[in-house]
């Protein structure tokens, strides 16, 4: 009788320490579903390596001489989309983060992250999940929430929706128990934050962007 097994998820370890790398691949070890399949010490070998090697999974430091992690997560994931790239790094910036992940990064964790989550990290990235520390999520879903509203503040929210449909600067103010000019003041605001002249382009590009809706 023959009998099948699920194949190993390959994986590339790319950081510039070697004492990293080794306990690394100490950790991945210990996974009889996990097979460490090379490493790199630098950002260049690590897109070198993903094309000799074809790992299924990138565990991917951001620091590295030659090129950054960043610059070579986007390099691998245009030449080979199929691989997923997995940041673990010591930097929890949130330029870093959205670098990363603007880069093709499916997921980004720390360096404290335990070996258990390290591991079913590296499960969920093969699968093409996203796997993010949980203080990396946090700052992910603020930057995704921001980008949504472009900053604008409740209040600016609630003008705008007004706005959107067709109240006037009075029947704002009276709605929501403002004074006119400061309507005036919610729209100058307004207009600043999406990068628009009037009410009506405030509006569309608003809409455009799914920051409000009409109902």
């Amino acid at each position: 009788m023959s009998t099948s097994t699920t194949p190993s998820i390959r994986v590339l370890l790319a950081d510039d320490h070697p004492v990293v790398r080794d306990g690394l691949a100490a950790v991945l070890a210990t996974q009889p579903d996990l097979t460490v399949v090379g490493e790199a010490a630098t950002g260049a070998e690590a897109v070198r390596r993903t094309a000799s090697l074809a790992p299924d999974v990138v565990l991917m430091d951001l620091q590295m001489p030659d090129m950054d992690g960043t610059a070579a997560t986007a390099a691998i994931r245009a030449a080979h989309p199929q691989v997923r790239v997995l940041v673990l790094t010591t930097y929890d910036t949130d330029a870093d983060i959205t670098a990363a992940i603007d880069a093709g990064a499916v997921g980004y964790l720390l360096k404290d992250t335990g070996r258990h989550e390290l591991c079913e990290a590296v499960r969920t990235a093969a699968r093409g999940g996203a796997a993010l520390s949980p203080s990396v999520a946090a700052k992910v879903l603020a930057h995704l929430r921001g980008d949504r509203s472009a900053g604008l503040s409740g209040r600016e929210l609630e003008v705008l929706s007004a706005v959107a449909r067709g109240q006037s600067n009075k029947q704002i103010a009276r709605a929501l128990r403002l004074s006119e000019a400061t309507v005036k003041t919610h729209l100058l605001h307004i207009y600043t934050k999406l990068d628009v002249a009037d009410r009506t382009a405030a509006v569309t590009a608003a809409l455009g962007r799914g920051i409000i809706r009409i109902d």
